[in-house]
């Protein structure tokens, strides 16, 4: 599958998902769509449809944001340093889509690496488990917990 940034994904975005992915900005906390959702299944940039992160590596830091501890393929996120609103963090973005998702901290779980990302639901499309063979995903399958009807 390729992934890249296209004139039509950019015009498909809603305006908040175009100003958090394309302009950088950041949605209120605990009001995104998957800030809660528990559901198996993998999470892709918006724009163009990489794989990012799994629902096994998701959990609640009550940040306000959803949050994960390693991306599915580490070779889709790119890290920047970011030294906006006065403070040094790290960004991270899509590599083949350029979108901002958010960023990442070193206060996750330990027993998991010890990462937080902090990722913007705006900047995300859900592939539900049970969808993910059919939309040219079924790779990452052994990456999401099995459902009892599985």
């Amino acid at each position: 599958m390729t992934y890249e940034k296209t004139q039509d994904a950019i015009d498909r975005l809603t305006p908040e998902q175009r100003r958090v992915t394309q302009e950088n900005g950041t949605e209120r906390p605990y009001s995104g769509e998957y800030y809660k959702n528990k559901s198996p299944g993998i999470y892709v940039d918006i724009v163009s449809g990489e794989p990012l992160f799994a629902s096994s590596a998701k959990y609640d830091s009550f940040c306000g944001w959803p949050s994960f501890t390693k991306p599915i393929v580490a070779a889709n996120v790119t890290e920047l340093r970011d030294e906006s609103h006065g403070m040094v963090r790290t960004e991270v973005r899509s590599a083949h889509g350029d979108s901002h998702l958010g960023h990442v901290f070193d206060d996750g779980p330990a027993e998991s690496g010890g990462l937080r990302y902090c990722i913007n639901s705006a900047a995300l499309r859900f592939i539900p488990r049970e969808e993910m063979q059919a939309q040219g995903y079924g790779a990452f399958l052994d990456q999401v917990e099995v459902t009892p009807n599985d």
